[in-house]
């Protein structure tokens, strides 16, 4: 008998469930920020009662507090599968790619080009876009108007030997669709062009393999997965030390914190383990096999979480598909190999936003608006200023 997810479990771990004020309240805007469970709560917490003084010095709660922040980088290279020296901890997405696009400016010279597409959220095409005050070309990869969607033929014919970079997500915080990442990362490489994926909507619902895929680079938002409101940036060892340092003179040779100037929220830093603890939780409550690794543990937790977030779209894309006055935007079907768990609709003769209201009045937590992929929406002729309505489970 296959294995389903125990949803009282998981609701069990996050406090927000048991209180009187929010236990009621059906939460529906996990594409901006996810609940948190109590396991980072506690690390928190702990972190600032017990231990909030500058860490890694010689005394006690020094000494502690780097190494709550050392398990956290263990911990967190372990659940990605990659080494803890190539990724960043820093405070969003958007501020993670805007650094790495100061970091590898180096690299381009006039007239190379760069590849971005119109259906990524701002914080993977507004820094690479600022470089064409450095004389670098920006060519746009835009998706099909009918279908939302990006097609591989369209970014072969945007590529030539000038091209250096292609900037993509992994998934679309409107469309939901799932780009194939690693037939991007294949043709981009067979070029010798790098590869910067945004997994901020992808990796909240699946676990990617980012040394399988091959990806160059590759960004995340921790708070929309669970974890405080911090964003990680993964990069490839090699290319991080070709990477110009943006931290201290005298950090130079510390990669990867040269790409993270100021460091990382050591607080926030600290109760990441809280977040692997989570998932741990969950592994041992359905699984009895101790010996694989956190990363392989993780794998085996999405893919309950895969099938349960299946059967909740096939109810609310029926349910949308049954009204004529409901557009739906991008794939209509429920299949997670095929999209994420995130629905962006209009409604015709209403209002985005009044439907969003109407919603929170009676206890159902929704937005609209453009959700900084206002290109996205433009592309689609739709009005950016009211935008969409999204429901992410």
């Amino acid at each position: 008998m296959d294995k389903s997810l125990d949803i009282d479990f998981v609701r069990s771990k996050f406090p927000v469930f048991k209180n009187p004020k929010t236990k009621e309240f059906a939460f529906f805007e996990n594409a901006g920020g996810t609940y948190v469970p109590n396991s980072v709560i506690k690390k928190l917490n702990k972190f600032m009662t017990e231990t909030k003084v500058q860490p890694y010095g010689d005394f006690p709660s020094s000494i502690e507090a780097g190494e709550e922040m050392d398990k956290s980088i263990s911990k967190i290279s372990e659940l990605l599968n990659i080494d803890k020296d190539e990724f960043i901890v820093g405070p969003s997405t958007t501020m993670n790619m805007f650094l790495l696009s100061r970091a590898i400016k180096h690299w381009l010279n006039k007239g190379d080009e760069i590849i971005v597409t119109n259906q990524d959220h701002e914080a993977n095409i507004g820094a690479w876009r600022k470089l064409s005050e450095e004389n670098i070309v920006i060519k746009e990869w835009s998706l099909n108007k009918d279908t939302a969607e990006l097609e591989l033929e369209d970014l072969k014919s945007l590529i030539n030997d000038k091209t250096k970079l292609i900037c993509v997500c992994h998934a679309s915080n409107i469309v939901a669709s799932i780009n194939n990442l690693e037939n991007i990362v294949n043709l981009a490489h067979q070029n010798n062009i790098r590869v910067v994926g945004d997994g901020v909507a992808y990796m909240a619902h699946d676990l990617t393999d980012l040394k399988k895929i091959d990806v160059d680079f590759y960004g995340f938002s921790l708070y929309k997965t669970f974890g405080p409101h911090l964003a990680l940036l993964y990069g490839k060892k090699e290319l991080l030390e070709e990477t110009k340092n943006l931290n201290h003179e005298f950090l130079s040779k510390e990669i990867p914190l040269t790409l993270n100037p100021g460091g990382p929220n050591h607080e926030e830093l600290a109760c990441l383990s809280g977040l692997t603890d989570y998932y741990e939780d969950l592994y041992n409550h359905h699984f009895t096999n101790p010996k694989i690794n956190l990363h392989e543990k993780g794998k085996e937790i999405f893919k309950l979480v895969y099938s349960h977030e299946e059967k909740l779209m096939e109810k609310l894309l029926s349910f949308l598909k049954s009204k004529d006055n409901v557009k739906l935007i991008g794939k209509s079907t429920h299949l997670r190999n095929e999209r994420m768990p995130t629905v962006s609709f209009i409604v015709n003769n209403k209002s985005s936003l009044s439907i969003a209201q109407e919603a929170g009045k009676n206890g159902i937590g929704i937005r609209n608006g453009d959700f900084y992929a206002w290109r996205c929406l433009k592309g689609l002729g739709i009005d950016i200023n009211d935008g969409v309505i999204r429901i992410s489970i």
